[in-house]
């Protein structure tokens, strides 16, 4: 692939944050769009009961819709947008310019910047999702870690098949696409992207453009023996 669109990654026909995509080249483009897109909108709007040990920073810039449970121990700053039906748990970290569609979970000690969900995204468990976005249905396993910044601090720049493009973005994590599925301990390079209905196995790390319907694994064996017998 020469670029890499938005649609290549995400059904965004019923999406209700689609505008952040709207003439986008590549994919990437929208994560320079959400602070634009949530200071357009009228946020401050929270449509639920938040619990005694829960902490909202900037309320005023914060819309959480209905049907969403925040557990005690959240720590949510605005500005941020919560969908309907989402689950905020205990030791969630979210450090605003979050957009999250309907029936997300951002699970306990899970850390969110500036960052995109679509409906039914989670990381439910020990994850950094940093300048990244999650598609329909992605689930994270337990210790994804998605690196957003290179060692060098150099703007970050992605493989397509004749060239490599420049981003422009000195911070940016992942892409993944439509219910890709990701093992527990994964981490991603800068700059990496995932398409749809990519299975990634555990304890990889996992970089560059993966088409999507593919399956990336590691081909090492693990060999176990007996040991030769010694003296204390």
């Amino acid at each position: 692939m020469d670029h890499f669109p938005p649609h290549y990654f995400f059904d965004l026909s019923s999406y209700q944050h689609a505008a952040l995509f709207e003439k986008c080249i590549h994919v990437w483009d929208s994560l320079k769009n959400i602070e634009n897109y949530l200071s357009a909108l009228s946020l401050g709007s929270i449509a639920v009961d938040i619990p005694q040990g829960a902490f909202l920073v900037n309320p005023h810039l914060i819309t959480i819709s209905k049907g969403t449970v925040v557990e005690p121990g959240a720590y949510i700053k605005g500005p941020c947008y919560i969908g309907e039906n989402c689950t905020i748990r205990h030791g969630a970290y979210i450090r605003g310019n979050f957009i999250a569609g309907k029936d997300c979970v951002i699970g306990h000690d899970t850390e969110i910047k500036q960052a995109i969900f679509l409906d039914g995204a989670q990381a439910p468990h020990f994850a950094y999702v940093g300048d990244s976005i999650l598609g329909n249905r992605v689930n994270l396993g337990a210790g994804t870690k998605c690196a957003n910044l290179k060692l060098d601090h150099r703007p970050i720049t992605v493989e397509a098949e004749t060239h490599r493009i420049d981003t422009h973005l000195r911070k940016f994590g992942a892409i993944f696409g439509d219910e890709t599925q990701i093992g527990c301990n994964v981490v991603t390079h800068p700059g990496t992207l995932f398409g749809k209905q990519v299975f990634c196995y555990p304890c990889l790390s996992v970089g560059g453009f993966i088409p999507s319907q593919s399956i990336v694994k590691n081909e090492q064996h693990l060999v176990i023996k007996p040991r030769a017998k010694f003296e204390r």
